[in-house]
Parts: structure tokens; C-alpha cells; sequence
């Protein structure tokens, strides 16, 4: 199924996978709606993907700030006058155990990667509502499925979006919306080697293209199917 002629918003879209999705979506002929914190470079990204004759809206915004996210959900819908794809991307890791994880840093994790989902995907998801039809692609992770020492945070804000991904996918289906979630193992970003996951040359493990294949290939179903919810792990990382 050909994607030339959608829209679609992505989340986080400056950086690692984000940034990945958008260019592949760009290389589909998708009109994109870019989202992110800092304004000069999601400016940089939408000269970039201009070039290859797209339109291209940025908005920048906090997903933990339910105004500024709602703002810039409305002029992106507004200025693409109709979004068929949603990709769920922008996420913080946080890591400390239990006691010692300040408070505010711990409800942080949670008000981005859960309240900031929910933020945007409830405006999304009301207009696709009216439109008859759409695609909601949720990038979660494997640290939702399963804690560890030192992920209480990472752990609850995920698993809490698998969760709200899982209902929303059975409400959403009688109108003809698709709402999947991809959970991913880790992926070598700069945030991940910035922290110690990985190492820059890791071949072994997902790249962020990866990611991005597999959501275009998750879009290009007929419509009359639908990939509910999929890991994604490295074949042999060691």
C-alpha cells in the first residue's frame, strides 16, 4: 500500500530514532508534523526534509507541559489540515534506585513518557476519530514489560503506556484506527551511548533504522489488517 500523499506527526522527532522515522517517512512522500523541545533544531531538520519536495510543520514544545503540548498538537492539525499517521516517539530515561531517585526526577519520567503520550495522543486520536481512520504507532520498550534494580521510574512510565496503548487499540478499532505499540530493546541513540547502554560502532544491536523499517512496513498493511503490539530485539548483541 502506498504512503505518498499522508501526514503524519512525529514525536522527538530531532533525534535518534525519531529522526530516522522522519526521514523514512519523508522518503515515502509523507507531509510531516515535527515535535520536539528545541526550536532551532527542529528547524534545522524541516529545511532538511524539505528538500525532498515534502511539507514539512515544526512546533516546538515540553510533553511535560500539557499546555504547550496541546498548542503545538493544534497547529500542526491545523496546518496539515488532516494527520492520518501518529508516531509516538519522544521519551526520557531516568535511572536511581528507589529512595535515593529525587522526586521530582522520578515524577518527570512519568509526565513525559506516559502524561505526554496521553497529551498528544488524545488530540490525534479525536481528529482521526472525525476523519474515519488512521494510524497510531507507540514506541515503548522492554523495560515496560520487566523491572530492574534502578528502573522503578523507566519501568512504571512504560508499562503504564503499554497499558494505556492496549486499551485505546480496542476502542479505537471500530473506527478504523490502528493503534500499535512497538517495544523495542535497546537501541544504540546518543542517548544510550551517552549513558553507558551501548558503544557507538555496536553493530550488533538495533539501530534506529531498524525502528523505522519496521513502522513503514507496519504502514504499508491493508488496512483490513492490523499488528497490534511487536518486540523488536537485537538477533546476537554480545
Amino acid at each position: 500500500m502506498t504512503l505518498k500523499g499522508k501526514t503524519a506527526i512525529i514525536t522527538g522527532a530531532t533525534q535518534g530514532i525519531g529522526r530516522q522515522i522522519a526521514y523514512r517517512l519523508a522518503n515515502e512522500g509523507i507531509s510531516l508534523g515535527l515535535l520536539a523541545r528545541t526550536e532551532e533544531d527542529l528547524k534545522e531538520l524541516q529545511k532538511e526534509l524539505q528538500a525532498k519536495g515534502i511539507k514539512v510543520i515544526i512546533a516546538p514544545g515540553d510533553l511535560s507541559n500539557r499546555k504547550e503540548v496541546e498548542g503545538a498538537i493544534a497547529k500542526l492539525i491545523q496546518a496539515l489540515d488532516r494527520v492520518d499517521i501518529l508516531i509516538n516517539n519522544a521519551g526520557v530515561a531516568r535511572f536511581g534506585e528507589f529512595l535515593t531517585m529525587p522526586r521530582e526526577e522520578w515524577e518527570y519520567v512519568l509526565k513525559v513518557n506516559l502524561l505526554g503520550s496521553y497529551y498528544v495522543t488524545r488530540l490525534v486520536y479525536a481528529h482521526m476519530k472525525e476523519l474515519g481512520q488512521g494510524d497510531i504507532i507507540t514506541l515503548a520498550s522492554t523495560a515496560g514489560e520487566k523491572g530492574a534494580v534502578s528502573t522503578s521510574a523507566q519501568t512504571a512510565s512504560k508499562a503504564a503506556l503499554l497499558g494505556m496503548t492496549e486499551s485505546l487499540a480496542l476502542e479505537a478499532r471500530p473506527h478504523n484506527i490502528r493503534v500499535t505499540t512497538l517495544v523495542p530493546s535497546t537501541v544504540v541513540t546518543e542517548k544510550t551511548i551517552a549513558q553507558g547502554f551501548v558503544k557507538a560502532k555496536d553493530q550488533h544491536r538495533l539501530l534506529p533504522e531498524d525502528l523505522a523499517s519496521y513502522i513503514v512496513a507496519t504502514l504499508q498493511l491493508n488496512r483490513r489488517s492490523w499488528l497490534k503490539r511487536a518486540s523488536l530485539w537485537s538477533t546476537n548483541p554480545s
